[in-house]
C-alpha cells in the first residue's frame, strides 16, 4: 500500500495535497494559491459550529459551493433559506446576495469554485485519443 499524500507536491503539469496542509482552524484555505490553479478561482472554507457569515456578492464571478463535511444554511437576497448537508451543491450567480452559516454541530467544510466566461465544452482525451465524457 502506498502512503497517502498530505503535503503539497507539485510536478510537471500537476499539484496534489490535502486541505489540512493548507491551513488549520476556521477560515479560508487558499487552494488556488497553494496548487497554482490558473484558470478559475477555488478555495475551501471552514466554519466552526454556530458561525453565521455576512451577506456578500461578487461583481463578475459565478460560484459553485460543495459541502464536504457538516451542514450549511444558504440564505439568499430574496429571503429564501436552504440547508445542505454533506454532498450538497449550490450554484450562485455573481450578483446574487448570499449568506452562508454553519447550522450543524461540527465544523462546516466547503469547497468553493468560481469563474466567469462560460463552459469550455468536453475537451478531455483518454490515451489513444478517445474523448472523455
Amino acid at each position: 500500500m502506498t502512503d497517502e499524500t498530505h503535503e503539497i507536491v507539485k510536478g510537471d503539469g500537476f499539484a496534489v495535497g490535502n486541505l489540512d496542509s493548507i491551513g488549520e482552524g476556521p477560515g479560508f484555505r487558499k487552494v488556488r494559491r497553494e496548487l497554482d490553479v490558473a484558470e478559475f478561482g477555488v478555495n475551501a472554507i471552514v466554519f466552526p459550529p454556530g458561525y453565521e457569515g455576512g451577506f456578500h456578492f461578487h461583481d463578475e464571478q459565478e460560484e459553485l459551493y460543495f459541502v464536504h463535511r457538516g451542514t450549511a444554511e444558504f440564505e439568499f437576497g430574496d429571503g429564501s433559506k436552504h440547508v445542505l448537508g454533506e454532498g450538497g451543491l449550490a450554484r450562485v450567480n455573481a450578483s446574487t446576495h448570499r449568506r452562508i452559516s454553519n447550522v450543524g454541530a461540527g465544523d462546516l467544510v466547503m469547497m468553493i469554485a468560481g469563474a466567469k466566461g462560460g463552459y469550455v465544452g468536453r475537451d478531455g482525451r483518454l490515451p489513444g485519443g478517445q474523448a472523455t465524457r
